[in-house]
C-alpha cells in the first residue's frame, strides 16, 4: 500500500517533535524538527497543528495520510492520552486536532509505531511475533504479530512492570521511584539514562553511557561492573518479554541501542537467564533506527486511510 500515495508522520516526544513527508517508497522528502511546547495542552495542540499544517502544505494534500506517535498510553477507544511528561494525561489529543482541520489523524504509541515498522520492512522482517524495545529516555515498545491478517499490533509498556526483586537484590540496588509515580520501574533501570544513574550509585561518578562502555572496554574495573549490572537488568527486562509474550524476535532501538555491539552485549545476557530448554528469543538492532517510529506511523496512517477510504 505505501507504494500508491505519499503520507506524513510527526514524532512527538518530551523534548523535540520530528515531522517527516514520506515519498510512495516510505522515503523522506521533507525532515524538520523543533522544541515540544510542554507549557499547556492548548500550546501542544497548537504546535502540533503546526506541523499538520506545514505537511500537507507541502505535499499540496489536505487529505494525505498523516499519523501522530505518542509517548506513555493511549485509551485507542476513548483516545484518552497518560504522559508523565507531557501535558496531555486526561486529555483527548485526537479530537482536538481533528476539531481543527476538520478530519481525522491516526494516533498510536510510540512503541506499537516502532515495532510496527520493524516488523513491516525492517530488523523483524521474516519473523511471526516481533516485539520492538525501545531503550531510550524511556523504556517502551509494541508488540507486532504477522500470524493475523491484517497484521496485529500492540503498545508494550514494559518500561513500567516491576524490575524483579531478584535482580535489585543481585546488584545491592534500592528501589528507585519512576516518573509515573510508582517504585522499581523497569524503566528506572534499564533506560538510557539509567547507566549514569548506576555509575553513580556504584562508583559515585555519574558518566554517561557511551564513556561507560569506552571504558570497561579498555578495561576499567569499575565501569565494566557497572556495564555488567545494566547488561543483567536488561537481560532480565528481555526474559520478562520473552516469557509473557513468547516472540521470535526483539528489535531493540533507542539511544541505547546505539552502543556497540549492543546485540553481542545482551545475547548472552538474556542467555544466562534462560528457563527451561526453550531458546532464546533472536535479539535484533532496528534496521530503521532513529526514523523507524516514525516510518511505522506512516504505514499505520496508510493503512488507516485505504481503509476509510475504501481503495485497495
Amino acid at each position: 500500500m505505501s507504494a500508491r500515495i505519499r503520507s506524513g508522520a510527526i514524532d512527538l516526544g518530551g523534548t523535540k517533535i520530528e515531522t517527516r513527508l514520506f515519498g510512495p517508497d516510505l522515503q523522506t522528502l521533507e525532515l524538520r524538527r523543533k522544541a515540544t511546547p510542554t507549557e499547556s495542552f492548548e500550546a501542544l495542540v497548537e504546535g502540533l497543528s503546526g506541523e499538520i499544517a506545514w505537511l500537507m502544505e507541502t505535499a499540496s494534500d489536505p487529505r494525505l495520510p498523516i499519523g501522530l506517535a505518542i509517548p506513555g498510553l493511549l485509551d485507542e477507544t476513548t483516545g484518552e492520552c497518560f504522559s508523565s511528561n507531557l501535558p496531555i494525561s486526561g486529555r483527548h489529543l485526537a479530537p482536538a486536532l481533528s476539531e481543527r482541520f476538520g478530519r481525522r489523524f491516526t494516533l498510536a504509541q510510540d512503541g506499537k509505531a516502532f515495532a510496527y515498522s520493524e516488523a513491516m520492512g525492517g530488523a523483524g522482517e521474516g519473523f511471526q511475533r516481533v516485539v520492538g524495545l525501545v531503550l531510550g529516555t524511556g523504556v517502551g515498545g509494541g508488540v507486532c504479530d504477522l500470524t493475523f491478517n491484517p497484521v496485529e499490533a500492540t503498545a508494550l509498556e514494559i518500561g513500567h512492570v516491576g524490575m524483579p526483586a531478584r535482580a535489585l537484590a543481585a546488584n545491592g540496588l534500592p528501589l528507585w521511584r519512576c516518573g509515573c509515580g510508582k517504585l522499581g520501574c523497569i524503566e528506572c533501570y534499564v533506560a538510557g539514562s539509567a547507566l549514569s544513574r548506576l555509575s553513580d550509585f556504584m562508583t559515585g561518578e555519574r558518566i554517561d553511557g557511551a564513556a561507560i562502555a569506552a571504558r570497561a572496554d579498555a578495561g576499567d574495573g569499575p565501569a565494566k561492573a557497572v556495564l555488567d549490572a545494566w547488561l543483567a537488568l536488561v537481560g532480565e527486562c528481555l526474559l520478562t518479554i520473552q516469557i509473557t509474550l513468547d516472540p521470535d524476535c526483539i528489535v531493540i532501538g533507542g539511544g541505547a541501542s546505539k552502543m556497540p555491539r549492543i546485540i553481542e552485549r545482551l545475547e548472552p545476557a538474556l542467555a544466562a537467564l534462560q528457563l527451561g530448554m526453550k531458546p532464546p528469543p533472536a535479539l535484533r538492532l532496528a534496521r530503521h533506527g532513529d526514523s523507524s517510529g516514525v516510518r511505522g506511523m506512516a504505514l499505520l496512517a496508510l493503512g488507516a486511510f485505504f481503509r476509510d477510504d475504501g481503495s485497495p
